[in-house]
């Protein structure tokens, strides 16, 4: 069997880092009302985020490394994903970045958190470190208190009593509670993913992967990453080589979900890896970069590869949240926290407060039946592949005169150029019947879709305030697209009673589907999709484009 191209099977039913270089979300965003900013004497301006599918937290840790450039705002991020793995990872990222410096130095920190994020093998002392940061985490989710006292930055209160036992139950797995290899054989599993997703083509896998680096990723932009790191993730899951290749070798457990697969006419849960084997890891940090050399070129090729950006810029971003400190926990009066309150320590540097908060999984069609979410937010992300959820319930959130970026699917390799026009084109059609107008620009983003919301005079005067500044690029996740399901040997046995998959994920439901013009998946019936389930664990210048529904369970994309 020949897999054809164009079908969309290499993205894979998870997503474990995006598909596009990461943003600022202040420079995304309205600017602070001059009244406000006259009076932050008394008040801190509040810049409020809701962040659909954005998956591996590149764009919060951009943000909050670029914070120090903007007036001073208390920054909250809700975050929505559709699979507690990705609300499990964001965590564990984001306590390595804020890690202190005396138990962890910034290079240490950077070279883990690439692994952690990027690669399907460890070396065993970043296993351990996971390890041990998965068993603390464990012991913190059942401990409201504890975890506001540890972990001020987070908050899971909005989140199901039964999510929150199915996050404790992704770190006990992550913190080494099934032994032994068996559990999550990720290199054997990789492998099967690799050869479905090729079929006869298998045994040209190198020049499968040079042609889709060559003729559609360095096409599409992405000119710096390297036929040799390019090739090597296709072939092992390792994307970040900072060491000897033999020091790889055991599996990253962060990359595996659960599915519920038909077998024999029974629903069985298993374990495997389920995410993106066809463009990699590269695009969130190794394409752009503010330090204009790394992008130089030598005889028409980079003189660095898209490894060496990634590292470079991951280390700048550590280096720059870490200038302002940790944040401390949110008790006593407002001058208290702020530091401005007789006795309290003083701070080095005004550091902008800022929350994470993670939203119940398959909540994006209710949270305008809230009124704490209704017109709520100033900016509202949506990734490519979760722009299904984009509907007017979605925009009612949005507060007049409010953003929308919707991260658009450039750099996935398996869709020809017409599929990401129509792509495009229905991302558009979405926005608006949402209630967005796009935004107007010289040089459209072939990357993201930008609009806003509109309102009165004084919304649109902001949005024009907005537009006579430039915004920085990209932000990333691919689409969730239902890739084929893997042959049953080359999944982990089903998983014990002891331990099911977490109850409380709930996918796109189809009357929240777009209409008819939503892009068709191929490679898997629909009959099929109703089996396999994706279980619970499992700038400031915007523009205009638009995009269809990249759905988490539905098989990948078909001609348009």
């Amino acid at each position: 069997m020949t897999t054809p191209a164009g079908s969309g099977t290499g993205f894979g039913s998870v997503s474990w880092w995006g598909l596009s270089p990461a943003l600022d979300l202040q420079a995304e965003s309205p600017p602070v009302d001059p009244d406000l900013r006259e009076d932050t004497e008394h008040t801190t301006p509040e810049l409020d985020v809701l962040l659909v599918g954005s998956v591996d937290g590149r764009h919060l840790l951009r943000t909050l490394a670029r914070a120090a450039l903007w007036p001073r705002r208390r920054l909250h991020f809700y975050v929505l994903e559709n699979n507690l793995e990705a609300v499990a990872r964001h965590m564990l990222i984001f306590s390595l970045a804020l890690e202190e410096p005396e138990k962890m130095g910034l290079q240490e920190r950077s070279e883990t958190f690439l692994e952690v994020w990027g690669n399907a093998l460890l070396r065993p002392q970043v296993a351990a470190f996971v390890r041990a940061q998965a068993d603390r985490l464990a012991r913190l989710v059942p401990e409201p208190h504890r975890l506001a006292e540890q972990l001020p930055w987070l908050s899971l209160s909005a989140l199901k009593f039964r999510e929150r036992d199915a996050l404790e139950a992704v770190f006990r797995f992550w913190a080494g509670g099934e032994k032994g290899p068996e559990v999550f054989p990720m290199s054997r599993l990789w492998d099967s993913r690799l050869r479905h997703y090729l079929g006869s083509r298998y045994d040209a896998r190198r020049g499968v992967s040079d042609w889709d680096l060559h003729m559609k990723l360095h096409d599409r932009g992405a000119r710096v990453i390297h036929t040799r790191e390019f090739r090597r993730w296709r072939d092992t899951g390792v994307a970040f080589e900072l060491r000897d290749s033999s020091a790889y070798h055991v599996p990253n457990r962060t990359l595996a979900s659960g599915r519920l697969l038909s077998h024999h006419g029974e629903r069985v849960a298993a374990r495997g890896y389920w995410g993106d084997i066809a463009t990699g890891p590269f695009v969130a940090f190794g394409i752009e970069a503010d330090d204009e050399s790394l992008l130089r070129t030598s005889n028409g090729q980079p003189v660095k590869t898209a490894s060496e950006i990634t590292q470079h810029n991951v280390t700048e971003l550590f280096r720059e949240v870490a200038a302002w400190g940790r944040p401390t926990a949110n008790h006593g009066t407002p001058e208290q926290v702020h530091g401005e309150g007789p006795g309290s320590p003083e701070r080095a540097a005004p550091s902008p407060e800022f929350t994470v908060h993670f939203l119940p999984l398959g909540s994006a069609q209710t949270l305008h039946h809230k009124s704490c979410y209704e017109g709520r937010f100033h900016l509202l992300y949506v990734a490519c592949g979760m722009v299904h959820l984009l509907s007017p319930d979605l925009g009612a959130c949005v507060a007049p005169g409010g953003h929308l970026i919707v991260e658009l699917a450039r750099y996935l390799v398996d869709l020809r150029q017409e599929q990401l026009q129509g792509f495009s084109a229905r991302a558009g059609e979405l926005a608006q019947a949402a209630g967005f107008t796009p935004q107007n620009q010289d040089r459209p983003s072939e990357t993201f879709a930008r609009f806003y919301k509109s309102g009165d005079s004084a919304c649109l005067r902001s949005h024009a305030a907005v537009q006579s500044t430039t915004p920085p690029p990209g932000a990333l996740v691919p689409p969730s697209v239902q890739s084929a399901t893997p042959p049953l040997d080359a999944l982990v046995p089903p998983l014990e009673a002891g331990n099911p998959p977490p109850e409380g994920l709930t996918q796109p439901s189809e009357g929240k589907t777009p209409p008819s013009e939503r892009l068709k998946l191929p490679s898997e019936s629909r009959a099929s999709l109703s089996e396999v389930q994706a279980p619970p664990t499992g700038s400031q210048t915007p523009k205009p484009e638009s995009l269809p529904r990249l759905p988490d369970t539905q098989p990948p994309i078909s001609d348009l």
